[in-house]
């Protein structure tokens, strides 16, 4: 017992860096007494003593703000961080080194009994207000960000925005390849590509990327043309783009610059 609430200590350590001391995390992270609080009446959740488990509940509820219905499974490191307006469900099953922050819910979309409430694998973690509904499964090392509501299984190593949630980076390698081939597009054409990500929320950032994509494409497309009309005795493509720097625009920019702080300098509020 002791032996798991050392741990339980030393994971706060590892994921708040605002812990300073054991005597501090033993007093004021209610996180912490609600799992524990939980542990013992999971025990007498499992011995049949039901009114008294949800008694020990209901007591660490009023307590720590946080509901944790004794029938839920729990493994070892869970940290719940600030904690007030946690709510687990009675079927929900966390695995070890999970993390939640204030006002998650593990909730369900049903009445009948049996499996309702989601299942968190190892080493996920659950931004603050997000709503976790049904049977489903957040694979590990899945993130959910905050406000988020998650009514589909999320792969591992996947993370979920939204309401509903969608998945933002469903393949890393391929996101991977595919940012790394739009700049290299970029930097041929001379485009400064940062913050072009494939998982990128920003409308006018997608439509960029989606632009480069397309002239990946067609270039590869006209490189293979070009390759075989010349195989077949013809003369094409033989200049090369001509090197476009993005530094041709630094007088342009440095100009409109100074237009700006103009602007702001001569701007009167009293008009």
């Amino acid at each position: 017992m002791f032996n798991r609430m050392k741990e339980d200590i030393n994971s706060v350590f590892d994921r708040d860096p605002a812990a300073r001391n054991v005597f501090e995390v033993l007093t004021n992270y209610p996180g912490l007494h609600a799992v524990w609080f939980h542990r013992l009446s999971h025990k007498l959740w499992k011995c049949d003593w039901k009114w008294l488990a949800r008694s020990f509940s209901t007591f660490s509820r009023w307590l720590t703000g946080i509901e944790i219905h004794p029938g839920a499974t729990i493994g070892r490191r869970f940290f719940i961080d600030h904690g007030m307006g946690v709510v687990i469900g009675g079927t929900a099953e966390i695995g070890d080194d999970v993390t939640l922050y204030q006002g998650v819910t593990l909730g369900g979309t049903s009445w009948k009994e049996g499996k309702r409430h989601p299942t968190l694998m190892d080493n996920v973690v659950i931004g603050a207000g997000a709503k976790i509904l049904g049977p489903i499964t957040i694979g590990k090392h899945g993130k959910v960000g905050s406000n988020s509501v998650v009514v589909k299984d999320v792969p591992d190593n996947a993370t979920a925005v939204g309401i509903p949630a969608r998945i933002v980076n469903p393949n890393k390698n391929k996101n991977k390849d595919d940012a790394e081939n739009r700049e290299k597009v970029a930097q041929k054409y001379g485009f400064d590509a940062y913050a072009v990500a494939t998982d990128n929320p920003d409308p006018v950032a997608k439509a960029i990327g989606r632009l480069l994509d397309h002239m990946h494409l067609m270039d590869n497309k006209i490189s293979s043309l070009c390759r075989e009309v010349n195989q077949l005795g013809g003369e094409v493509c033989q200049e090369a783009l001509p090197e476009l720097k993005v530094g041709e625009f630094d007088e342009d920019e440095k100009a409109a610059a100074k237009r700006r702080e103009g602007a702001a300098a001569n701007f009167d509020p009293m008009i």
